[in-house]
Formats: C-alpha cells, sequence, structure tokens
C-alpha cells in the first residue's frame, strides 16, 4: 500500500512537471528521505519529586494523555506469591480508593469520560489517564488517588482471583498458549521469573495485605516516568503535574536489578501432543545479545533479510510463497535490557508438512551463515528500515512514549539520532560477519505443539523429510501437558 502511494505520487509529479513516464515502476526514481528526529532533551523535565516527564504538546484534538511507567515488576514477587504483581496491577485501578468504593470511583471516571487503566508486567509497571482538556483537572485527580490510595476492594479481588482461576482450567487449551509458555521453559529454564506460572497454590496465597505491600513498596514519585501528550501548554502542565504529585513523599530504596537467567538451553526437538489440531505449530530458536551489543543493528537488518522482512524475506518466500507449507513464516531477533534476547523462527504448517518445513527453515539459517547476501537483498532491508523510521515518532502520543520507555530502560540519549546513519554503513559483509557470529544452528531449541502421531509420520510422498532425519537430535523428546492448576508436569 505504501509503495503503492508513493509511485502514484511519482507519476503524479512527473505528469505535472511534463516528464516522460517510465515504462516500469521499478525506473521510478525518489528523492531521498529527508527528516530529523527528535531529541529526547527537547521534552524531558525533572519534577521536583524526583520522577523524570517527557512532554509533547499535539493541540489538534482536545485531549490529554498521561502515561506514567512504574519501576516495578514481577520480578519482584516473593517465593510463593506468584501472580502477586499482575494482581496489584489491576486491582490498583479495578479496586477503588481508600476513599471511593470500585462502584463510585467508576461511576466518576464514566461521568467525566476518561479512561484511566493500570498493569503490572514482568519488569515494569504503568497506568494511563485519557482525558478530555477541559475535564482534565477532575480526572488528573481521580488518577493520582488511583495510583497513591488504592483500596483493593475485597470484592474486586475475589472477583478477580475466580477469574485468574476460569483461566488457569483452559490453560492448556490453546496451541499457541502451550507454545509461548514451553519455548519460554527450554529457553530460560524452570527457575527464572520469566517462565514462572500463577498456580492455584500461589493465587489462594496472594493476599489483599500482600498487595498493599507490593503497592506501597515500589510506588513513589522518584520511580515514576511520565510520557504526557496532548492539548495542553508545557508550563502549565508542568505545574499541574508538580501540585498532583508533589507532596507525595519519596522513599530512598530503589528496585533490586531484573536478574539473569542462570540456564543453559539443551539444543534437541522437544514436541507437545496435542490432539484436536490439524496443524504443527513450530517455534526454533536459542539464546541472542543485548541491546548494548554494538552488533544488534546489524543484526536487525540480518534478521530482515532472513525472516523478518515479510514477503520479501528468504523463509517467508521459501517456506510460502515457493513450497506452499504454511501461511506464514518468519524470524526474529530480540534484543534483551536486561538480559540475552533470543533468537527465533516460527510457523504453522499441516501436520504432514510439519518436518519439511523445519528442514527448509534450518537450512536458510545455515544458507545465512556460510553464504553472502546480495547487495539488492541489504539495500531492500535497509531503506525498509531507513524509511519507515519516521513512524516511531509520527505522533505526539508515539514521541512522548518512545522516550520514556528510553529513559526507562536507560537507551543512550544520542541512539536514535545516529540510528539511520548506523544502518546506511552496514555492508554485505557486516551482514555475514555477524550472522556467522551469532546464528547457531547447531544450538537451535526445536519445539513442535500438535498431533505427535501425525507430525512423526511425516509426508509419505517425501518420506526423506523425517523429524530424527535434521539433524537436530537422535531422538524427539515429549513434552507432557501439565496439570493447569497446579503446573505440575507428570513424571516421564
Amino acid at each position: 500500500m505504501r509503495l503503492a502511494a508513493l509511485a502514484l505520487t511519482a507519476v503524479m509529479v512527473l505528469t505535472a512537471n511534463g516528464a516522460e513516464l517510465p515504462k516500469h515502476p521499478r525506473e521510478l526514481k525518489f528523492s531521498q528521505l529527508s527528516y530529523t528526529p527528535p531529541k529526547p532533551s527537547e521534552y524531558r523535565h525533572k519534577l521536583s519529586n524526583g520522577a523524570v516527564a517527557f512532554l509533547v504538546e499535539d493541540h489538534d484534538f482536545p485531549l490529554v494523555n498521561i502515561s506514567v511507567l512504574v519501576r516495578t515488576g514481577q520480578y519482584l514477587e516473593p517465593g510463593g506469591k506468584t501472580g502477586l504483581a499482575s494482581l496489584t496491577g489491576s486491582q490498583i485501578r479495578a479496586g477503588g480508593t481508600k476513599s471511593k468504593p470500585p462502584a463510585e470511583f467508576d461511576e466518576e471516571v464514566a461521568f467525566l469520560a476518561a479512561n484511566l487503566s493500570s498493569g503490572i508486567g514482568d519488569v515494569e509497571g504503568s497506568a494511563n489517564l485519557n482525558s478530555l482538556k477541559s475535564n482534565l483537572d477532575q480526572s488528573l485527580a481521580l488518577f493520582v488517588e488511583m495510583l497513591r490510595s488504592p483500596g483493593f476492594d475485597p470484592g474486586r479481588l475475589q472477583l478477580a482471583k475466580s477469574q485468574i482461576l476460569q483461566q488457569m482450567e483452559r490453560r492448556n487449551d490453546s496451541a499457541a498458549g502451550i507454545e509461548q509458555r514451553e519455548f519460554a521453559r527450554l529457553l530460560r529454564g524452570e527457575q527464572h521469573f520469566s517462565t514462572a506460572q500463577i498456580t492455584k497454590g500461589s493465587l489462594e496465597a496472594v493476599t489483599r495485605e500482600d498487595m498493599i505491600a507490593f503497592h506501597e513498596k515500589y510506588y513513589y514519585p522518584a520511580n515514576f516516568v511520565f510520557a504526557v501528550s496532548g492539548d495542553f501548554e508545557t508550563k502549565d502542565m508542568l505545574a499541574r503535574l508538580e501540585k498532583a504529585f508533589g507532596n507525595w513523599p519519596n522513599k530512598s530504596d530503589k528496585p533490586v536489578p531484573v536478574p539473569k537467567p542462570n540456564y543453559t538451553p539443551k539444543p534437541g526437538v522437544y514436541i507437545v501432543d496435542k490432539k484436536d489440531v490439524n496443524q504443527g505449530r513450530v517455534r526454533m530458536g536459542h539464546l541472542g545479545t543485548m541491546i548494548t551489543n554494538p552488533d544488534h543493528i546489524a543484526l536487525s537488518v540480518m534478521n530482515g533479510v532472513l525472516g523478518g522482512g515479510g514477503f520479501t524475506s528468504r523463509i517467508m518466500s521459501r517456506v510460502r510463497s515457493d513450497e506452499g507449507l504454511a501461511y506464514s513464516a518468519g524470524s526474529a531477533f530480540h534484543h534483551g535490557v536486561y538480559y540475552e534476547g533470543s533468537f527465533l523462527a516460527a510457523f504453522q504448517s499441516k501436520s504432514p508438512t510439519v518436518a519439511q518445513a523445519v528442514a527448509i527453515v534450518r537450512e536458510e539459517i545455515e544458507k545465512m551463515r556460510t553464504g553472502r547476501i546480495t547487495q539488492e537483498e541489504l539495500e531492500t532491508e535497509k531503506n525498509q528500515v531507513i524509511e519507515s523510521f519516521p513512524n516511531r515518532f509520527a505522533t505526539a502520543s508515539s514521541i512522548a512514549s518512545q522516550f520514556a520507555s528510553d529513559y526507562y530502560t536507560g537507551l543512550p540519549e544520542e541512539y536514535w539520532q545516529t540510528f539511520r546513519d548506523r544502518v546506511r554503513a552496514l555492508t554485505v559483509e557486516d551482514i555475514q560477519r555477524v550472522a556467522q557470529k551469532y546464528l547457531h544452528p547447531d544450538q537451535l531449541v526445536l519445539l513442535i505443539v500438535g498431533n505427535v502421531d501425525d507430525i512423526l509420520k511425516g509426508n509419505p510422498d517425501q518420506p526423506q523429510y523425517q523429524l530424527t532425519k535434521l539433524g537436530f537430535a537422535e531422538k524427539v523428546v515429549r513434552i507432557p501437558l501439565p496439570d493447569p492448576l497446579t503446573m505440575e508436569y507428570p513424571a516421564q
């Protein structure tokens, strides 16, 4: 769609200037994109209470959006209390406040046509307010009350627990959910916070008092990073934030660092039997790198050529376009912030063709290591990255959110200023070097979720494609489904 619009624009310009139309769209010429990204320092402010705020004005609509990142996360949960952080995050919003029962708080928010939300994920908490400009004072007051004095209503807490329990009972129904869960265990082990699963026991162990203590420990202004965008004047908004949060006492304690996994993945073929599906969900990969690695941009471009670039990527072209084995197939190279990220390739294919598709993906990974990409492949991916770059800062909200996130994770301030130059400087040799250094076909962890019998039978018309004959491992390791409430796995 984007290319079609550019092509149409170019044709209109050529026609208006009396120039001869090209015979083919490939002959169209475009001027180099000129774009200067915003700088964080232009929008960053530090409040007197220690909180950092990124304010970006946007006067197109009479709306204001205030988001808060909170330095907390599920990694801070005490042993036996898995689910405490996520429950605390949701109930900050759902459980009313100390002075307003949930129904009354909900009614006031609805009357103001505001939207308030809250949550806590693996390594950060968040809260958001979207308000009409005319109602900002009242909406902001409710937002601060929600963040500072949550009521954690017992009735709402019990309702949330019952809903989570119902979801847990169905956690083995979704092949996609099983794939995500088991692949994380294979890559990070069972002792890392990122693979911890809520159980009936841990859910019941979380008390209202636990949530009050968790909130009290981590929610205070110096632990906040604000992203504010919308119809306001910066000086006036800073005064509002100072007034709203200024008398909230801080704490001297800082959250402990996010722990790294202490686990080495074991390469091999792993399969989870799911009899009620006729396709196999496949995910294969190994550990990756940190975003602080100087090669991470080259790795992103390399991955774009391999499997991250949609229909122009090699994996998609082979698996879907050439062989018709999957509707979608691709790869990703995630760069970790607190610990190593991961490389992975994934697709879904009919049970008899799973092994063939696996062989093709592995072959493309190996070819990326041992061969050289073409200059055309490199330029296509570089241009995609460079030309789509302005979208990252397309709106006031995206600018504020991007810079708040960067500050939260410690990304260097000049990162985006030099990003495109670093992409443009990449060569075919750079891509070959990082592919050889960071792609490890011999270390692949291969997980398949599907009908084991049908998958192992393979395609009778192409008997050479068998999982045990693909060079991954001599045998297939079966992973049984755990009890959905206790997450205990049957002995094998």
